[in-house]
């Protein structure tokens, strides 16, 4: 298990947890949506917190707040906070992929990895955005 990878991960997670729990006042409209967000990275952080403890090391907190890459102040705004934290939790759960061998651990990063892309699509698809889906999620490249 490539432990750098695997916390940054779980960074991504903490920042989608905390970031679902800002948004929930801006959507009411698609608050079933928000929830399950919500719920899904709050397990996945659970799941990877307990991975981490069974391998011996100690998982890092997560911080007091996190920055969205504009103020959230909309629902518009609420969306693209939602669309950007999801492709983050793309991009840290492909380098967990691409950093380690163990079976269990890639079939784990390889369903958080399908989950957030998918949830992305629908929160693009929300925003009007093209292209809907990005070709190879957790790349540079879209």
């Amino acid at each position: 298990m490539s432990v750098e990878a695997v916390q940054g991960a779980l960074g991504a997670e903490h920042a989608a947890v905390w970031t679902y729990g800002l948004v929930s006042a801006f959507i009411s409209q698609q608050a079933a949506a928000v929830a399950e967000g919500a719920n899904a990275h709050r397990a996945r952080r659970d799941a990877t917190e307990r991975r981490l403890r069974d391998q011996g090391v100690t998982p890092n907190p997560p911080a007091p707040a996190y920055l969205p890459p504009q103020p959230v102040d909309s629902a518009a705004s609420a969306i693209a906070a939602l669309i950007a934290v999801e492709t983050d939790a793309c991009v840290a759960w492909r380098g967990v992929l691409e950093r380690t061998e163990d079976a269990g651990l890639r079939t784990s990063a390889l369903d958080a990895l399908t989950t957030a892309a998918v949830r992305a699509t629908r929160w693009r698809r929300a925003a009007g955005l093209t292209p809907l889906s990005i070709t190879f999620p957790g790349t540079a490249v879209g």
